[in-house]
């Protein structure tokens, strides 16, 4: 942790004002950590017809993932950006179809609107682009349920789930888009996890522990249950251990330090909790943890997480997670559900719909124990084993919150209108808000998945119209939130340079081992924030205790690691420097101790300057 302290020469120090929200905030508490969630800010929305590159029905956001490259503020507040979203197997047509599955490309931009709307164009959606998954050899993936026995088998890959027309299924999940423009895929089917290069080619799976395989007398049995039309059911209907039909991988995150991905099953494992569906008893499911640092990725963890409950009719009953996204390599959103509640459901309103925030800390690493097998449930009919602490998580958003869905015209329940929350809330994305005055501040966008539900739908050549009669639009809510965890960060703002003096600023690096910092002193790039009295050329110098001079900066496209440096930027959710501005930063290694910054003008100017620490994940 960073401790700071501000030297008797600091002479003038006004930090900036922090974000005003326009509603009541809530704040929750997790292991002395504060989370505070300003409201909904925004709302956007994509007709149901929509249609993607291929001229098939666009199908929603089963994931969502963010391009961080693409994300900017603009000087008004208003933000430009890039979402990549997966749909999940395609229409369901009397059972599952030959649907290619895909990533779709969307340019947005995105005004906030903190009081509410009269509309809900917000976010202004427009589908760009879409990549089709394939093999290496360019033989398409499909969405059609996996065959009762057997395995598609592919030298360098395990075992995969596998149609009857020879090719592999994939019921496409959590979304991860990687720096080089390739992806990470979670699957419902393995439950697997697949990565594909940035033309949509598969190059690796993994395989998790036999825990997770579905298996039916005895065998691996990747099917569940909803076979193509013509094709047998499922004898039994449901695996006898391993993952329950339909309850795959459906959460996926990458670590911000880009080295560990994390995946959660939807629900308990048939083992660890007995009877499916919302039954109380498969109140615990489970999170690994890869470490892709290594070839191939290894698995590093595995955890127990607590799933909430509810009450319906009386009965207490378990809501499954639908996705997840990782704060740090600890900390969690979670994004909790009551299943069929909602528009395209089977019931107009919701009972439960959240976002929780889980903490690994104190869970125990069941990675490579008895647990892994199928023989040993960490939750034989619902109770946890002995011994074992699952991660358990506090309620942070509701999104049935009525008020803060009144202010955009949208209610959950009891009329089953076009304005009613859809029954399936299934991925979460998270940018920056790139604001000076609160750089804590984040944008949660969260998705629908409306799975195809339209009238004038097309897939695989075929025109098709959904039985329930009605149009789902796909649709994405935004939340401002502050995230302390995941960005140790200090901002101070002071007048720099000439009569002036440095900007100084002291800091304290705590603990038993060195740790990344970046440090950053900005000054042109104050002026697209609305400071005309900006420094117009920073330079950054680092002092240890002994007063010697250690690095220094002028213009941070010249630092040393600047592909480093950027990758940092991005990490910490440190907004963007403009590529060629006269901004100064560091990116440092730093043993425990005592440091100094100083800010300057180059040439001796003086103007408005921002020092900021960011402790790098």
């Amino acid at each position: 942790m960073l401790f700071f302290r501000f030297p008797a020469c600091l002479a003038f120090l006004a930090l900036l004002p922090p974000f005003v929200s326009a509603q009541p905030v809530t704040t929750v508490t997790l292991n002395g950590r504060a989370f505070v969630n300003h409201g909904l800010v925004g709302v956007g929305r994509l007709p149901a017809n929509a249609r993607d590159k291929f001229g098939e029905t666009f199908g929603s956001f089963s994931a969502l993932a963010l391009d961080a490259r693409a994300w900017q503020r603009a000087a008004g507040g208003a933000y430009t950006g890039t979402l990549w979203a997966q749909p999940d197997r395609g229409a369901s047509l009397s059972g599952t179809t030959n649907y290619t599955p895909r990533v779709n490309r969307l340019t947005f931009t995105f005004t906030p609107a903190p009081a509410g709307a009269a509309t809900q164009t917000q976010l202004a959606l427009v589908l760009a682009d879409a990549i089709k998954f394939t093999e290496a050899s360019g033989t398409p993936l499909t969405a059609l349920d996996p065959t009762l026995t057997g395995a598609g088998t592919r030298a360098g890959f395990p075992p995969l789930p596998q149609a009857f027309n020879g090719r592999i299924s994939l019921d496409a999940e959590g979304l991860v888009l990687l720096p080089d423009g390739s992806f990470w895929v979670s699957d419902e089917y393995g439950p697997s996890l697949y990565k594909f290069d940035a033309a949509g080619r598969l190059l690796t799976a993994i395989r998790p522990p036999d825990a997770f395989i579905p298996r039916r007398n005895g065998a691996d049995s990747f099917s569940s249950d909803d076979p193509a039309r013509g094709q047998p059911h499922a004898v039994p209907v449901d695996p006898e251990t391993g993952r329950q039909n339909n309850q795959g991988f459906e959460g996926l995150s990458l670590s911000p330090d880009g080295r560990t991905l994390f995946a959660l099953l939807q629900s308990a494992t048939r083992q660890d909790g007995g009877a499916g569906g919302g039954s109380a008893r498969r109140l615990f499911t489970r999170l690994v943890a890869y470490d892709l640092t290594t070839t191939p990725p290894s698995l590093r963890g595995e955890y127990v997480l607590q799933l909430p409950t509810y009450t319906r009719g009386g009965d207490r009953r378990v809501a499954a997670q639908s996705e997840l996204f990782a704060i740090n390599s600890t900390q969690f959103l979670v994004l909790a559900q009551e299943a069929g509640a909602g528009r395209g459901g089977d019931l107009p309103a919701s009972t439960l719909r959240q976002i929780l925030i889980y903490d690994l800390t104190g869970a125990t690493n069941v990675a490579g124990t008895a647990y892994d097998s199928p023989a040993t449930p960490l939750a034989p009919n619902g109770v946890l084993a002995p011994g074992l602490v699952a991660a358990q998580g506090v309620p942070f958003i509701d999104l049935n919150d009525a008020a803060q869905l009144a202010k955009f015209g949208l209610h959950n329940g009891p009329a089953d209108d076009a304005q009613n929350l859809s029954s399936k809330w299934e991925s979460l994305a998270l940018a920056p808000a790139l604001d000076p005055a609160a750089p804590n501040d984040w944008f949660l966008f969260v998705g629908n998945d409306n799975d195809f539900i339209t009238q004038t739908g097309f897939q695989n050549g075929t025109a098709f119209a959904d039985a329930s009669g009605l149009e789902v639009d796909s649709m994405i809510l935004v939340y401002r939130l502050t995230l302390p965890s995941r960005v140790i960060n200090l901002s101070s703002r002071a007048l720099a340079g000439g009569a002036a003096g440095a900007h100084i600023v002291g800091f304290v690096v705590t603990g038993a081992r060195p740790k990344p910092i970046l440090i950053r002193a900005i000054g042109p790039t104050l002026a697209a924030f609305g400071d005309g009295g900006a420094l117009a050329d920073s330079l950054l110098t680092l002092f240890n205790a002994d007063g010697r001079m250690i690095a220094v900066n002028d213009n941070w496209n010249d630092a040393p690691n600047l592909a480093d440096l950027r990758l940092a930027t991005g990490a910490t959710g440190a907004f963007a420097l403009p590529e060629g501005s006269k901004d100064a930063a560091l990116l440092l290694t730093l043993d425990p101790g005592l440091y100094t910054v100083h800010a300057t003008g180059v040439g001796n100017a003086s103007g408005q300057s921002l020092v900021e620490f960011y402790e790098v994940p």
